[in-house]
């Protein structure tokens, strides 16, 4: 069945993505058209195929990394409006900057790029809404579409008829019901027709246009429920059973093999492995970058430290990571040698709420310290931790181990992805907030809308919070 269901999703996928291309292709055409009045004879003609090639790598890229298709035939007109504008607006300044920086810019007509930009929005809107029209309203009903019977109870199944059509679904059709606690024949649910009861379930089954089967019975034992998908798949048809049915009806989850075993599948976020490899790749290209700016501030760093205080340059501490993983995080000293032992003397004085120490003016910090933390420079040895792969350059903020075994069920949460050097408490509350709990539901926030787009947009955010020094102590 996983099977099936990656088909549709390829279908859906590939089939959007040469509408972006055609949308490409045809807005470029006119764009030229209207700005030269001929196509053959414009200016720089290998400069334009070269920048038409440019857009349609980016829209790969795009569809691939960011996956800004993903829940297309959910998307309302509103919605679908604003992801293409987005869309539009991310390429037309890629590409820009991609001209800029080959010194191409100059030799291209700025209102063919003005044009092109105008086109391609209102061509890749209406294609995507005429494709959604297309395949909601015509494939969904053709017989080139999946024909389904809900099998379920009555008192079940009209909810169960509203969940699947809010789904919006494109590649299969409902064409039938059959509910087996009573005798419901010749009488209809929300338009589709009862054809079976218990009784006569498999034989109407037979003599009907049917692919697949969804079963809901959570009033049903499990043995007499293995028996209908057996006979079902008997006959050779698809049979989807509902997990929601076991009063498991928890976010994330999903059916696979593990051991060897059919297993069912819970996760409250799931991160797909090509994106986690975009992620990894960014780090180790931003801690390789980080390291080097590490070696050049160095000599200066380590001479102010050594000669503000006793005590070595670097500080190291366990902190817990990934999912209770401990790993060793590097600093540059901004405290002076006896701060861990005098942490306990000031913890009345802690102005955070919960489980984070946090103090103005704290009497640990040497004078130096004051400088890197206002700077964030006692923070970039982390890169070496970045590189490790202890760290992410996005992510939660790794705890101390005293405050990791105060820990509780709701808190562990934020330890379900690589901790960062930055992420969204530092760009949003960093010296603003003062509740522990309002740190976990950013870290959260964060956990459960993560994308590569937001990654990006943090570290946007850190330069910015990082250079204005907005919330530093």
């Amino acid at each position: 069945m996983q099977q099936i269901h990656r088909k549709s999703k390829l279908i859906e996928t590939y089939c959007v993505l040469v509408i972006d291309f055609a949308s490409i292709v045809i807005s470029y055409l006119l764009a030229m058209f209207i700005r030269f009045g001929t196509i053959r004879n414009a200016d720089r003609l290998s400069l334009h195929y070269n920048v038409c090639m440019y857009m349609m790598l980016f829209c790969l890229l795009y569809s691939v990394l960011i996956d800004w298709n993903r829940h297309f035939f959910g998307r309302g007109y509103y919605t679908e409006f604003v992801a293409v504008l987005k869309y539009d607006i991310t390429m037309s300044i890629a590409i820009g900057c991609l001209l800029f920086l080959t010194k191409d810019a100059e030799n291209l007509s700025r209102l063919t790029f003005g044009y092109f930009g105008i086109f391609n929005l209102i061509f890749t809107y209406l294609f995507h809404i005429a494709f959604k029209r297309f395949m909601v309203s015509y494939y969904k009903r053709s017989n080139a579409s999946d024909k389904i019977m809900v099998v379920t109870d009555s008192e079940y199944a009209e909810k169960v008829l509203k969940r699947i059509k809010k789904e919006k679904a494109w590649n299969y059709e409902i064409t039938s019901l059959a509910i087996v606690d009573r005798n419901m024949v010749g009488e209809e649910i929300m338009g589709i027709p009862v054809v079976a009861d218990k009784e006569n379930l498999y034989e109407i089954s037979v003599q009907t246009t049917l692919d697949e089967v969804f079963l809901f019975l959570p009033n049903m034992v499990t043995q007499e429920a293995k028996q209908i998908i057996i006979d079902f798949e008997s006959m050779g048809i698809v049979c989807h059973y509902s997990v929601d049915a076991l009063d498991l009806d928890m976010k994330g989850k999903s059916v696979g093999n593990f051991a060897g075993y059919a297993v069912i599948t819970f996760a409250l976020q799931y991160m797909d492995y090509r994106r986690l490899f975009v992620k990894r790749a960014m780090d180790i290209l931003g801690g390789l970058i980080g390291i080097l700016v590490v070696a050049i501030l160095m000599p200066f760093v380590a001479l102010a430290i050594k000669l503000n205080s006793k005590g070595p340059v670097f500080f190291a501490q366990t902190r817990i990571g990934k999912n209770g993983r401990r790993f060793k995080i590097y600093k540059f000293r901004s405290m002076y040698m006896d701060a861990e032992e005098r942490k306990k003397e000031l913890e009345a004085q802690n102005e955070m709420q919960g489980l984070m120490f946090k103090m103005d003016k704290d009497p640990r910090i040497t004078p130096v310290g004051k400088f890197l933390r206002k700077t964030s420079i006692d923070e970039l040895p982390q890169f070496f931790n970045v590189l490790k792969g202890d760290m992410s350059l996005v992510g939660t903020r790794p705890p101390t181990e005293d405050e990791f075994e105060q820990y509780n069920m709701h808190y562990r949460r934020r330890l379900s992805i690589t901790p960062g050097i930055t992420g969204m408490w530092q760009v949003k509350g960093r010296g603003k907030t003062i509740d522990f709990d309002e740190v976990v539901k950013m870290d959260l926030e964060y956990i459960d809308n993560w994308s590569l787009s937001l990654d990006i947009k943090i570290l946007f955010q850190t330069v910015f919070v990082v250079l204005f020094g907005v919330g530093a102590r």
